[in-house]
């Protein structure tokens, strides 16, 4: 399917369906150095507010590196995931050991799961995809309502104001002929929502949550992809370091493709 019929699909979540028909959510965080980053930096963030034992929700699954990861940790995870393609990728990367099975569902209705039931809980997918305020702000609740007093929430977003700047990487008429409002730079919310650093904020407090850190996760790992992939493990290991040594400087954050916020119920 090409974008425009995708940009033609009405349904939402045919729509999202679709949506990774076109793109390939597994190998997205693992295909390379530079891909790597967010994955990395995402984990270094959840690990530091993880105990031995903990329950770990992860909404909008993806293909299940997350999932996985924790899952092979010792963690006891539970994995809900819409796109068909993603679960079937999910799926065979399992191995008779690993105990967690995605199951499909959507973000904004987990009553499969009890209320205060776990530790910590991911939402790295589902807010690249609700259009309407008020779906955001069930989503949000949903998560909250599963969570125990005192738990952790993860969410990422996609940064607005550096996906203007990614996609002029990839075509250079795009500051002329790119889809997004010349006056307010505003991205056209397709395939995926966009969100600055502000929305972010305003998006979470609306929705009761305590916010505790903001990570610019993946910094400019797509713009220097090429320089990075090209570095040694010694390179690449100190680029890391300086990555994580910005990523939550405030004059770095919209810089990123992709957000995370942690937040605490």
């Amino acid at each position: 399917m090409d974008m425009e019929k995708l940009h033609q699909i009405k349904d939402e979540i045919l729509q999202i369906q679709k949506t990774y028909e076109v793109f390939n959510e597994d190998t997205r965080l693992n295909r390379s150095q530079a891909t790597r980053v967010e994955f990395l930096t995402t984990v270094r963030y959840i690990e530091q507010y993880l105990k031995p034992g903990d329950r770990i929700l992860d909404v909008g699954a993806g293909a299940g590196e997350y999932s996985l990861y924790f899952a092979r940790k010792g963690y006891r995870v539970c994995a809900l995931e819409l796109a068909e393609n993603n679960l079937r990728a999910f799926r065979k990367k399992l191995r008779p050991e690993d105990r967690v099975e995605p199951v499909q569902g959507n973000a904004m209705d987990l009553s499969r799961y009890g209320d205060d039931s776990f530790d910590a809980v991911l939402l790295f997918g589902p807010l690249y995809h609700l259009h309407r305020e008020e779906d955001r702000q069930q989503c949000i609740r949903e998560a909250k309502r599963v969570c125990r007093p005192g738990g952790k929430l993860f969410f990422a977003f996609i940064s607005n104001d550096m996906v203007i700047l990614t996609e002029f990487s990839y075509r250079p008429d795009y500051f002329k002929v790119g889809d997004y409002d010349k006056e307010t730079f505003r991205l056209e919310d397709f395939p995926f929502v966009f969100h600055t650093v502000a929305d972010c904020r305003e998006m979470l407090r609306k929705g009761g949550v305590h916010i505790l850190r903001e990570v610019a996760s993946d910094g400019v790992s797509e713009l220097l992809e090429d320089k990075i992939n090209a570095m040694d493990q010694e390179s690449y290991a100190q680029y890391l370091r300086y990555h994580f040594y910005v990523c939550e400087k405030p004059e770095f954050l919209g810089m990123s493709n992709h957000l995370l916020f942690v937040g605490e119920k």
